[in-house]
C-alpha cells in the first residue's frame, strides 16, 4: 500500500478509536456514580491488574505499547471519576472557606513578622510585598510562625528555598507542624558581600559569620580562604553583620548584604563571593487563616505515600491526566520511619478549580498523611 492509503486506513482506525475512548469514558462516569452511591474507592488496583495481564497476554510483541496505552487509559478513567465525586473532605471545605473569606485585593499593610534584625533579606521582602507594613523581628523562624499561629502578627514572610543552595529545611518542617497558610510569595536576588570594620584587611580576617544558607551560597569563596579562618553559622545575616559591629575584634567579618554594610557602619572587603551570579531566593508569605487571593496560581502540598512500588507514581499520574503543571517536588526523610520520605509539592493550578478540588479531595482520601500549605500568587 501507498503511503496515503496508510494514511486514510489510520484516519479510520482514529475515528473508531475515538468512538471507542468516549463511550469508555462515560461508562466510567457512571461507575464512578456507583462508587459514590456504594462509598467506593476509585481505584481498584485488583481490577487494573487484571485488564492489564488480558491485555499483556493478547498483544504478543507489541506488550509493551499496549501495557502503556492500557495505564493511560486508566489514570484518565480515576481522573475522571474522581472529579464527580465531590467527597466531604477537610480541603474541600477549607479552601471553599477560604475562597468564601478572602479580599478582593492583597492587603498593603499590617503587623509583619520576620526573622533576624534590620537589614536582613527577609525584611527587604516584606518591604517589597507589604509597603506600608509594621514589621516585627524575631529572633529565630519558629518565632515567625508563633506570632501569626497566635494572631500576634498578621503576616510572616520566611526564606523558603534558594536557587543555588536548595530549600530552607527548618522552614518546611515548621509548615508541618504549625497553623498557618501560605498566601503569597517573591523572588529576591540575593547578592553577597564580605563585611569587616574599617580599617580590617582580608588578610586580617580570621573568622566569617553568617547564616548557614548564605555560608552555603558563598562556599566557592569560603574554600579558597582555608583553613586558616573559620566559619561560624548565625541565625540571620543581618544578625552577623550587627554582631561583627558591636564586636571589639577586628579580625571578624560577615557575609552580608550591602544594606547591612551602610546599617551598622562596615566596610566591604569583597563584593563578588557568591557561587553564582543568579542567586535567588523564594520568601513566602503566611497567615493564620487560609485565604486564596485573586491570581493565585500555585498549590503547596506535603504528602506521605504508601512504602510500595509506584506510589509517587499514582500521585504523579493525577497530576499528568488534568494536565498540571509539576513546579516542584522534593523528598525528606520521616523522622522514626527507616527509608520512607515525606514528599513537599508546589503545583501550578488554581484552587477555584473544581477539578483540581476533586483531585485534592481524592489526594487527601488515598494519602496516608495529606497537608495542604495553601494556594497562593507569587509577585
Amino acid at each position: 500500500m501507498e503511503l496515503n492509503e496508510l494514511r486514510n486506513e489510520i484516519n479510520k482506525v482514529d475515528e473508531e478509536l475515538l468512538e471507542a475512548f468516549l463511550k469508555r469514558m462515560r461508562l466510567c462516569w457512571d461507575i464512578g456514580e456507583v462508587k459514590k452511591t456504594e462509598g467506593l474507592p476509585v481505584l481498584n488496583r485488583a481490577r487494573e491488574r487484571e485488564i492489564l495481564d488480558k491485555v499483556q497476554k493478547a498483544s504478543g510483541d507489541l506488550a509493551p505499547y499496549s501495557h502503556r496505552l492500557y495505564t493511560t487509559l486508566f489514570e484518565l478513567s480515576r481522573a475522571y471519576q474522581s472529579s464527580g465525586l465531590d467527597k466531604d473532605t477537610k480541603v474541600k471545605a477549607l479552601i471553599e472557606k477560604s475562597l468564601q473569606s478572602s479580599e478582593t485585593l492583597f492587603p498593603q499593610s499590617g503587623a509583619i513578622a520576620v526573622q533576624g534584625v534590620e537589614g536582613a533579606y527577609s525584611q527587604m521582602a516584606a518591604d517589597r510585598i507589604f509597603p506600608r507594613g509594621s514589621l516585627v523581628f524575631f529572633k529565630n523562624f519558629e518565632g515567625v510562625f508563633d506570632a501569626v499561629e497566635m494572631g500576634f502578627c498578621d503576616f510572616g514572610v520566611l526564606p523558603i528555598e534558594n536557587s543555588s543552595n536548595g530549600s530552607v529545611r527548618a522552614v518546611y518542617d515548621l509548615l508541618q507542624t504549625k497553623k498557618v497558610s501560605i498566601v503569597r510569595s517573591t523572588r529576591l536576588c540575593i547578592s553577597h558581600e564580605l563585611l569587616a570594620k574599617p580599617g580590617a584587611k582580608l588578610s586580617d580576617i580570621t573568622e566569617i559569620h553568617s547564616h548557614e544558607q548564605a555560608l552555603g551560597q558563598c562556599s566557592e569563596f569560603l574554600k579558597k580562604l582555608g583553613d586558616k579562618v573559620k566559619i561560624v553559622a548565625d541565625p540571620n545575616t543581618a544578625m552577623a553583620a550587627q554582631f561583627v559591629a558591636e564586636s571589639p575584634r577586628n579580625d571578624i567579618a560577615c557575609i552580608s548584604s550591602s544594606d547591612c554594610a551602610k546599617l551598622y557602619g562596615l566596610k566591604s572587603l569583597d563584593v563578588n563571593i557568591r557561587n553564582s551570579d543568579n542567586n535567588y531566593t523564594r520568601f513566602i508569605v503566611i497567615s493564620r487563616e487560609p485565604k486564596v487571593y485573586p491570581g493565585a496560581n500555585k498549590i503547596s502540598l506535603v504528602l506521605a505515600l504508601d512504602h510500595k512500588p509506584g506510589a509517587l507514581y499514582d500521585v504523579l499520574s493525577k497530576f499528568a491526566a488534568l494536565e498540571v503543571n509539576l513546579l516542584k517536588l522534593e523528598s525528606c526523610p520521616m523522622v522514626g520511619h527507616d527509608f520512607e520520605f515525606l514528599f513537599f509539592f508546589e503545583i501550578e493550578a488554581s484552587a477555584a478549580d473544581p477539578k483540581i478540588i476533586g483531585m485534592l479531595s481524592d489526594l487527601e482520601t488515598s494519602c496516608p498523611s495529606f497537608t495542604y500549605l495553601g494556594a497562593y500568587q507569587e509577585v
